[in-house]
Order: structure tokens, then sequence, then C-alpha cells
């Protein structure tokens, strides 16, 4: 099934909702469903029961049956998945996928997930880091300011005090 495409429909246990979806790999994609990984519609509406599917071997003529099909009624769909499968039992068996595959699934994607974190982590230091760097820098500068503003004001002083000097002998 790995040179394939596939259009998919899920559904939730009371079969009242559909999800139609698009893959190259139907049996990691609907292990993914059953894993919850995605946090999207079908985890918001609980579909992660597979009740239909085509095979393609085209990604492009997949993805074109699955804009069609969106754009079926209801009726038309369920007729289509009762030619297919009467009783609307999850057909995710047939395809290979097993609870220990699910699980397997949802640890790879805890454990990319936590890669993630300490990647972000990892920016977040060394963004930190730069965050440093560049109040260090904007401190030096600071100092730098001050630094030259010191020494403008010693030459001011300088000439203050050349001024004094020149006054004083003018008095004379």
């Amino acid at each position: 099934m790995k040179d394939n495409s596939y259009i998919y429909f899920l559904t939730n246990c009371y079969n009242n909702v559909l999800y139609i979806g698009v893959t190259n790999d139907i049996v990691r994609r609907i292990a993914e469903h059953k894993a919850k990984i995605n946090k999207g519609f079908t985890y918001k509406y609980n579909c992660d029961k597979l009740v239909y599917f085509e095979v393609y071997n085209l990604m492009t003529d997949a993805i074109a049956r699955e804009k069609q099909l969106k754009n079926w009624k209801r009726e038309w769909k369920n007729k289509l998945i009762n030619d297919f499968n009467p009783e609307w039992k999850d057909l995710s068996d047939e395809i290979g996928i097993t609870d220990d595959y699910v699980n397997a699934v949802k640890e790879h994607y805890v454990g990319i997930a936590g890669q993630a974190r300490n990647d972000d982590l990892q920016k977040g230091i060394a963004g930190q880091a730069r965050n440093d760097d560049l109040q260090k820098g904007i401190a030096g500068q600071a100092r730098n300011d001050d630094l030259q503003k010191g020494i403008a004001g010693q030459a001011r002083n300088d000439d203050l005090q050349k001024g004094i000097a020149g006054q004083a002998h003018n008095d004379d």
C-alpha cells in the first residue's frame, strides 16, 4: 500500500459526522487519526473510524477525487459507504492497523513534540544569549557615550580653564 495514494472517509462512533481525507500512506495516516495526533476536525469530532477508502496510482487523481467527494451531498456519500461497507464497520484492521501500531505512532509523535520543545528551549536560550549580548552592546555603547561625553566635557573644562587662565592674564 506504500506506492499508492488514497482518499478515505472517517466517521465517529455514531456515524453522524464524515471526514474526507487524502494521503500517500493510509496505514500511517489512519493511525495518526486514531492516536489523536492533530488537534483539528477529526480530533474535535472524534472521527477515527475508517469506513471507506479508494486507492489511486497518482496523488493528483486522489486529490481530484477528494475535491469531488467534498462537493457531494451527504446522501450520495452515505450511498457510497453503504455500497462498500454496509455495516459501517471500522476497516482499520483490514488495512493492518493494530493498537500496538497506533501506540507506537503516538509515542513517536510525543518524542518529536518533546524534541521540538527542546529545540525551542535551546532557541530560547540562544535567543537570551543574543539578547544578553545585545544588552551588553547597548550598555557598552552607553559607557562609550559616557566616555565620549567625559572626554568632550574634559575638553570643554580644559578650554574653560584655559579661558579662566587667559582671563587671569588679561586682568594683569
